[in-house]
């Protein structure tokens, strides 16, 4: 089967998984429910199209990110968490909830990409001397420890019990309950970062062959490290920004993809994007499913799938060396 064949097939599951989460939920809709009069068509358009756009945009993103990630450090373990974006993303939001009681979502959105973009400038001073994959892990790594630490303290410091439940409902990642606002706001920036984050393919593939050597094929590693930390702040920090933090679609999604689509990063970009899409949409359907009037959060979901992936793989591998 050709590339272009695998291509075709994987976005018609995206579109089969898209059309699904149109239809399954608490309240099972028909399809057919706009041309019956079926008053459920109103949960499509109001609720579901939404959902499933941000559901689409959110988990492509990730899933391009964390390819971008491994192709970018040579490592399959990395992901967008590595950059401590999605945990400043994630201090802004958690800040403007406790801070001002009932805060809109556009007051909520616009703090969280205020600490995405503070994250890329942060991670940009920190390598403005020094560039290179480890520079890069740890600068990120301190970045993630440091808001981790500081979301903690506004959650431990919160004078209203109402904000520290609706802090703690927010970080753990869903798509319920958002509206065309949401996708408004986050869509464009989304597809924005993906379009900075799809431009580095060429970069990366002669990054494979080590840094000296791609020096000298023309590579400005420099400007390859500003573009991947700027379509990540745009890319991860809306998703965040929208539906809290949901991990390990980054780290998941190139795993899956690499036997089909091969090792080399420009050719994994758009499939781990397009994976990403259908594992997010898969995933935020199959919690609806779950008995009970409430939803599993999709943040908890992808932590329950992503964890035993691992461990399978290292299983698998039987202790072998990464590569």
């Amino acid at each position: 089967m050709t590339r272009a064949a695998r291509l075709a097939g994987l976005a018609a599951l995206v579109a089969v998984l898209f059309a699904v989460s149109l239809i399954v939920g608490k309240v099972w809709v028909s399809p057919l429910a706009w041309a019956t009069g079926d008053p459920g068509w109103a949960i499509i358009v109001q609720l579901r199209v939404p959902r499933a756009l941000l559901g689409l945009g959110v988990g492509g993103v990730l899933g391009l990110s964390g390819a971008v990630l491994q192709g970018y450090l040579r490592n399959p373990l990395a992901d967008p968490a590595i950059l401590g974006i999605s945990s400043c993303a994630a201090l802004g939001a958690v800040t403007m909830i406790v801070v001002v009681s009932g805060a809109t979502p556009l007051a909520i959105f616009g703090a969280a990409m205020l600490g995405a973009g503070g994250a890329a400038t942060l991670l940009g001073a920190l390598l403005w001397r020094s560039g290179g994959a480890v520079g890069f892990v740890l600068a990120g790594t301190i970045l993630a420890s440091l808001a981790g630490a500081l979301t903690a303290f506004v959650i431990s410091v919160a004078p209203n019990p109402y904000a520290v439940a609706e802090v703690i409902d927010w970080l753990m990642g869903a798509l319920t309950d958002r509206g065309m606002d949401e996708v408004a706001l986050g869509l464009p920036l989304m597809a924005a970062g993906g379009a900075i984050l799809l431009a580095t393919g060429p970069a990366l593939d002669a990054l494979t062959l080590g840094e000296a050597a791609a020096r000298s094929m023309g590579v400005r590693l420099g400007r390859l490290q500003a573009l991947v930390v700027l379509g990540c702040a745009l890319g991860v920090g809306a998703s965040v920004a929208v539906t809290g933090v949901v991990g390990f679609v980054g780290l998941v999604v190139p795993h899956l993809l690499r036997p089909v689509f091969g090792a080399r990063p420009s050719g994994l970009l758009l499939p781990s994007a397009l994976g990403g899409a259908a594992l997010t949409l898969a995933a935020d359907t199959v919690v609806r499913l779950v008995p009970g009037a409430g939803e599993v959060r999709l943040g908890v979901a992808m932590a329950m799938l992503g964890a035993p992936f691992f461990l399978l793989l290292l299983l698998r591998r039987g202790g072998a060396a990464w590569s």
